[in-house]
């Protein structure tokens, strides 16, 4: 004899599936820092702010500075443009490691860059991420003018 479950009930494979299929999955602190990491250091800036960054992200840089604030992910990638399309010629960029404590991770990022209006330099940053959920909710560049 074989057992037939009534069709106004789904069985309780249907049951898990729906469960399984309605959870998303967050990364970790941890996973985000490495993930930022590899995209910075492929040159996917773009892709990291797209993938990474919560829709609602703000992102602060030293009082002085173009942009002081940005807030907002769209924001945020379209100040990188802007950031990018100011350069003339970026001889060549090292990310660090990341370090996470906490909700928080900070890496080292180094620059050499020309831009078109101030020639070469020299930049050297300490950026602080926050993260909640599994995405990027807030970012703090620190450097000297």
């Amino acid at each position: 004899m074989r057992f037939v479950a009534p069709t106004n009930q789904p069985d309780l494979l249907t049951q898990k599936l729906k469960v399984m299929s309605t959870q998303v999955e967050t990364m970790s602190v941890q996973e985000v820092a490495h993930k930022l990491v590899e995209l910075c250091r492929e040159g996917k800036h773009n892709e990291a702010i797209n993938e990474l960054y919560d829709e609602h992200a703000v992102s602060l840089e030293p009082e002085g500075s173009p942009m002081p604030r940005t807030e907002g992910r769209d924001a945020i990638l379209k100040a990188t443009e802007q950031w990018f399309s100011s350069v003339e010629e970026l001889h060549s960029a090292h990310t660090s490691d990341p370090v996470v404590g906490g909700d928080y991770f900070a890496c080292g990022m180094d620059f050499d860059v020309t831009y078109k209006e101030q020639g070469r330099m020299a930049m050297k940053e300490l950026a602080v991420y926050g993260v909640k959920d599994g995405k990027i909710v807030s970012s703090q560049f620190f450097y000297n003018m």
